[in-house]
């Protein structure tokens, strides 16, 4: 992107930030729920990985008598690992249908019941009626309606509640907890949609939850020799959450939405970017814990490095022949510069993988490293014979 267009995305977020619907003012993400295959399993594999630690719990031995749910944090981040006991249950048709997989980005409300009434009467498709949990500790309000695919948004309102995570579950003690790699917050999440439909839920966003589109990014500007997408960003009125929106596009060969679309059979979340403050450290751990990551682009990539943070008067702060030994990819704006890296696809379905991204002033999403991170991409696909 030129420097006039990155100008004019600042801009426009200033102009969102500043000026932007208040019907659903969002406090945060609240947590991250997955349906998976078995979520004791899965929570082993998150702490040993990722560094998350045990949190809290729901299952038989708390009268859970359908489900188990495992939450793990991580500074910021709550993840909710959720599993049936059953073979009625209605988790099972998410899971043999797309695999593991996101099934509720839970987002941190003042008030469930308004934000639930404020949707629903601009489209949006009910999933749960605003429901009120409680136990000693107090209470907690949640209401949910649906996104793309069979994704869910919930909206939990916990100011009256003082309890580890949400009514019916119990602190979940373990004598196992490996150290954080250093993973902080959530940065933003990526969905995939089908052809044709990343307008769609572009309007849907800003007709049913007051989001704004702030940058977006066609198939001249995302693609390679073989393929391409297009995407779209959108946040909320203070910037807390992001959403970008992505389709395939037309090209050579199968591009890695397509191929999403493919094995996750339908719309989904894609990839959760999660932040840290010091991205060496972080990947060096993760690395050691077994985290697989994209290969690292071509040494002429990082030749190219000083002059493109130059462009925008910016000078490096960390050693780039560490960031090259781990892969780390660095991209600027006038704001300041990032520094990200995305991991393989964490289940044996190519679908749902994460990135790790460090903030140094830069708003943006690597766009300068788009095509060396699809051509990466791409080398895995051509592995799996779905390129």
């Amino acid at each position: 992107m030129s420097k006039k267009e990155i100008k004019s995305v600042d801009y426009g977020l200033e102009k969102i930030f500043e000026g932007a619907q208040d019907f659903l003012p969002l406090l945060g993400t609240d947590y991250i729920e997955f349906y998976v295959g078995n979520a004791k399993q899965a929570a082993h594999f998150y702490k040993t990985a990722f560094g998350f630690q045990s949190h809290a719990y729901r299952g038989l031995e708390t009268g859970s008598k359908d489900s188990v749910s495992y939450v793990l944090t991580q500074d910021k981040i709550k993840l909710v690992l959720t599993t049936p006991l059953n073979s009625t249950s209605p988790i099972n048709d998410h899971i043999v249908k797309h695999g593991d997989g996101v099934k509720v980005i839970a987002l941190w409300v003042e008030d469930a019941r308004k934000a639930y009434e404020e949707t629903t009467s601009r489209g949006a498709k009910s999933y749960m009626e605003p429901t009120v949990m409680s136990d000693e500790q107090g209470e907690v309000v949640r209401a949910g309606i649906y996104t793309y695919g069979e994704t869910v948004h919930l909206f939990v309102e916990r100011k009256n509640y003082k309890g580890t995570f949400l009514p019916g579950f119990q602190k979940w003690e373990s004598a196992y907890n490996p150290p954080s790699a250093g993973l902080k917050y959530i940065d933003h999440m990526v969905g995939n949609v089908g052809w044709n439909q990343m307008d769609i839920w572009v309007k849907w966003y800003e007709d049913v939850m007051g989001f704004e589109n702030f940058l977006s990014f066609d198939d001249k500007q995302i693609h390679t020799e073989y393929s391409a997408l297009m995407s779209k960003v959108m946040s909320n009125g203070n910037g807390r959450i992001k959403f970008p929106i992505n389709e395939p596009a037309k090209a050579a060969k199968r591009s890695q939405i397509e191929e999403y679309l493919d094995f996750y059979e339908g719309a989904g979340v894609q990839h959760i970017a999660v932040a840290t403050d010091d991205i060496i450290k972080t990947v060096s751990q993760l690395k050691a814990n077994g985290v697989e990551f994209l290969s690292t682009p071509p040494a002429a990539y990082y030749k190219s490095v000083p002059g493109r943070l130059q462009e925008f008067s910016h000078e490096l702060g960390e050693d780039i022949e560490k960031l090259m030994a781990l892969g780390i990819m660095i991209d600027a704006d006038e704001e300041g510069y990032l520094l990200q890296i995305f991991t393989k696809p964490i289940e044996d379905r190519p679908t749902l993988f994460f990135e790790v991204i460090q903030r140094m002033g830069a708003r943006g999403f690597g766009a300068g490293n788009f095509k060396a991170l699809f051509e990466s991409i791409e080398r895995e696909q051509a592995k799996r014979g779905t390129l």
